[in-house]
Formats: C-alpha cells, sequence, structure tokens
C-alpha cells in the first residue's frame, strides 16, 4: 500500500500515483487497528481519482458514521464535489462543514420515459401505463426538437426542457384513448405531483456540485417511490454532466441505505455509475445495513470494500463475494466486532486490514435515542 511522506497509508491508489508526490486528495478515515486493540498508522482514502466503493455493516456498528466520515473528508478536498442521498435525515451536521441540506427537486425529463409506469406502479403493457409511456415520451421529444435514439432517450442532461406534471395531465385527457383509462393515468400522475419532488424549472442537476460544497439531499420522509425517482435523476445527471464537459469538478454519490434504491427505478443508474462511471469521473459510494439486498455487480465493481460486523448469513455471503486470490482466509473471519471498527478491502493495492475509524469534526445525527439521555419532563 502506497504511503504517502507524512505517514497516511493511502487506499484506493496504487504504487504507479506517483505517491512522492504527496497529492493533497487523501481522505483520512482513521488509523490501523491491531489485534492487541492498540492504534496504528494513519490510514487515507485516495481522492485523486474516481472510485467505486460499497460501505456494510449491521445496524449500530458505525456505516452511516464511516459515510460521513468520507464526506467530511471530501468538503476539504479540491477538485471534487461530494453529494449525499439521505433517506434517514441524519447527515444534517455536515452544515458544520459548509455543506447545503436541501429538499431535492429534479425535472420530470430526467426519469426516462420507459420508466414512468414502473414509477408509477402501472403495468406498461397495460392501457394507462402505455398511455402515461407514450405521453411523456411525445413531451419530452418535442422538448428536443423531435425524435431522439435509444441513447439519448435514457440521457438526463439537466439543460434540456422538461414538461410540468400538469402539462402531461393535459395530454392524457386530451389523449386518443378510453376515458378509464384517461382517468387512471391521470390519477397516478396526480400521485406523483403529491410527491413534490418534479418541477420543470428545477436546477441542473450539475449544480449540486458545483461549488465543491457537501450537499444532503434530505429524503426523510418522503415516498420510496419519489426517492427512488431522486438518485435516478441525480445519480444519471451527474454522470451526463461529466459526460459532456457540464461539471468541471469530480462528483461523489454517496448513497446511505443504498438497498432501497436497487430493484427500483433507481437501480439503472447506479448501475451505469458502478460500471462506467469511472471514465467520466464520476465516484459512486453505497452503504446498506443489507449487503445481501445489493446486487453482486455492487461487488464485484467496487475497488474499495468497507465492512463493518455482519451477522446474517446473506449479509456475510454477500461479503465473500469480494474475496479474491490476493486474501489469505475468508472476509468473515476478520470481520472487526467493535463499533467504529472495519475491514477494509483495497482492490488496488490487493490487501485487507482492520482500521478505527476517526472521530467525526461534524455533528453526527445517526446514532439511535437512548432513554436515560433524555431530561426529566417533570
Amino acid at each position: 500500500m502506497p504511503r504517502r511522506p507524512d505517514g497516511v497509508y493511502v487506499l484506493g491508489r496504487d504504487g504507479d500515483d506517483g505517491t512522492e508526490r504527496d497529492p493533497p486528495h487523501t481522505a483520512r478515515i482513521g488509523s490501523f487497528l491491531a489485534r492487541d486493540g492498540s492504534v496504528g498508522a494513519p490510514v487515507g482514502v485516495d481522492l485523486d481519482r474516481p472510485h467505486a466503493g460499497v460501505v456494510f455493516g449491521k445496524r449500530g456498528t458505525g456505516k452511516s458514521y464511516t459515510l460521513g466520515v468520507l464526506a467530511e473528508e471530501l468538503a476539504e478536498a479540491d477538485g471534487v464535489a461530494p453529494v449525499v442521498v439521505d433517506p434517514m435525515g441524519v447527515f444534517g451536521g455536515l452544515e458544520a462543514a459548509g455543506g447545503r441540506v436541501v429538499d431535492p427537486a429534479v425535472r420530470p425529463a430526467s426519469i426516462p420515459p420507459s420508466a414512468w409506469p414502473d414509477l408509477l406502479g402501472l403495468d406498461p403493457a397495460s392501457g394507462p401505463g402505455s398511455l402515461v409511456w407514450r405521453v411523456v415520451a411525445d413531451a419530452v421529444d418535442e422538448g428536443r426538437g423531435g425524435r431522439t435514439d435509444a441513447a439519448d432517450a435514457e440521457s438526463t442532461a439537466a439543460d434540456r426542457p422538461s414538461p410540468s406534471l400538469s402539462a402531461l395531465r393535459e395530454a392524457v385527457d386530451a389523449a386518443d384513448a378510453p376515458a378509464e383509462t384517461r382517468r387512471a393515468a391521470a390519477n397516478h400522475l396526480r400521485l406523483a405531483a403529491s410527491w413534490g419532488i418534479f418541477d420543470a424549472d428545477a436546477p441542473p442537476v450539475a449544480s449540486l456540485a458545483a461549488d465543491g460544497e457537501p450537499v444532503v439531499l434530505d429524503l426523510a420522509g418522503v415516498p420510496d417511490e419519489a426517492a427512488a425517482a431522486v438518485v435516478r435523476a441525480v445519480a444519471r445527471g451527474l454522470y451526463d454532466a461529466r459526460v459532456e464537459g457540464d461539471l468541471p469538478r469530480l462528483p461523489w454519490l454517496l448513497v446511505d441505505e443504498a438497498h432501497a434504491f436497487f430493484g427500483g427505478v433507481g437501480e439503472p443508474a447506479l448501475r451505469t455509475l458502478l460500471t462506467r462511471g469511472r471514465a467520466p469521473g464520476v465516484s459512486l459510494v453505497c452503504a446498506t445495513q443489507r449487503p445481501a439486498a445489493l446486487p453482486s455487480v455492487a461487488v464485484s465493481q467496487s475497488d474499495l470494500l468497507v465492512s463493518h460486523r455482519l451477522t446474517a448469513e446473506r449479509d456475510v455471503d454477500r461479503l465473500a463475494e469480494a474475496e479474491a486470490t490476493y486474501l489469505a482466509g475468508d472476509l468473515a473471519s476478520r470481520l472487526p466486532d467493535g463499533v467504529g471498527e472495519a475491514l477494509v478491502v483495497d482492490d488496488a493495492t490487493e490487501t485487507a486490514h482492520t482500521v478505527r475509524i476517526r472521530e467525526r469534526r461534524t455533528p453526527h445525527e445517526g446514532e439511535s435515542p437512548r432513554a436515560s439521555r433524555l431530561s426529566d419532563a417533570e
């Protein structure tokens, strides 16, 4: 593992990265942890290049805390921009690091027409589902000045015009379809409007990463379908912005409770970042207490793996997928027991180490409430 002149061992950076130049793009996340419990040299994560990573850990072992540590480090690095998906409302403390907590708004056109039936819980082959698909496709094509090819249809470049949900409902009402079909489609679009996340005039997704300060997407209390739509729009929007040269910084998308966004509308965009995100410079880190709920590609495409304690057999089995020929023994037997302790697998250097995650510099809001800490109401 490369060691910087200041003694920090850097994960995700191999010996060809010119460590003697001591680049500043390193996230100091903790220290090596010996078997006797003593701490050793400091450990960092490379921020100079894009990465894909996963953070595992059963509830209460520190996975969200670790994600917050990484966000703090990203906030202090040049040339990068952390965007945090916060479904539980626990990352508000990043405001102390200059971050912003925002109620996300995305353009309806950021969701491909083919995904709208699934988003609304409609069968795409049904009358209402096919009508919604057709209406969204026609509206998006009109905004783009004509028909588009399949690749462009998936793109969510943020500077493209978007229809509003009210315009889509009007198009449904005017469609040549049975009344019951139009009524069902319109009702589902009204449901989408009630989520409060769609805005035809929403700022470009690239604006989330424009200044490099942490941006926390507050999805606490947002319906699952709406949260998935936000994740899809943001993940794909960051990717497209980098591909098209609209974003000078390298964005890092940090997704807490990531298992909630796979298997639904959000998954295609997350898969794109896992399999193709490094080329344009988009990093993705998925944190979850349910590793078994992530697809295998999330592990196979990750070059950084951080695992706190796991006990469920299915979750341990998913961890085993990360085992490689360069690792001696099975990973499950090497998992630490203590809160804030983690096993880190670094594919760049083909090593695995136990580390103790450093303390947060900003408030951590993910700790479970305790009755003993409540003041006496009397």
